[in-house]
């Protein structure tokens, strides 16, 4: 299976799909780009320096990684995008329970979070804003429906309210039709 983006003979010439590469299996001749949720060189310049070493490169054990992160990453992204199961992974990616597993660490160790953050952060610097947002919109209709609020000062809608007493009678509710509406003259 293909794991990589550069065939042996760039890999010869310097040529790495990751900072890592000489590390990871390349195949014979590359993943070529072929999704639109793939990331381009740019992005991947970004994304990759925003992800820790893997624990076997500080020494802390381990083993190696197999397939590159670029195609895991881009692996993620295609499941994000599309919204499809993982196990309905395309075959050119490496199996799904490998990028399962990759997710599920770095969503455990809170890396998915902190490289968002960082990409929201340079979006608001490269718009001339302050990195972190000043303000947030809460839907009001959520927080007072939520459990966690008190059954006293929760919201009421009644389109779900179950007690027809509390309802209007038609002859009192001014968009009812007249009585008289539906019904032919005698």
């Amino acid at each position: 299976m293909l794991s990589c983006r550069i065939t042996p003979g760039e890999f010869a010439r310097g040529v790495g799909c990751c900072r890592l590469a000489l590390f990871h299996r390349c195949g014979s001749e590359g993943r070529v780009r072929r999704y639109p949720s793939d990331t381009t060189d740019a992005q991947w310049a970004v994304i990759d320096a925003l992800l820790p070493d893997p624990a076997w490169l500080g020494g802390k054990g381990g083993r190696r990684e197999v397939h590159c992160r670029r195609v895991i990453v881009d692996a993620i992204f295609y499941l994000v995008d599309n919204g499809v199961k993982w196990r309905a992974l395309p075959v050119d990616f490496p199996p799904w329970s490998t990028v399962y597993n990759y997710f599920a660490a770095w969503e455990a160790a809170g890396i998915t979070q902190d490289v968002l953050d960082a990409l929201r952060d340079r979006v608001r610097l490269g718009e001339g804003r302050v990195a972190a947002p000043s303000a947030a919109i809460i839907d009001s209709q959520s927080v007072k429906a939520a459990e966690t609020v008190a059954r006293a000062s929760r919201g009421f809608d009644a389109g779900n309210y179950a007690d027809p007493a509390v309802m209007l009678a038609p002859s009192q509710n001014p968009l009812a039709a007249p009585a008289s509406a539906g019904r032919r003259p005698a």
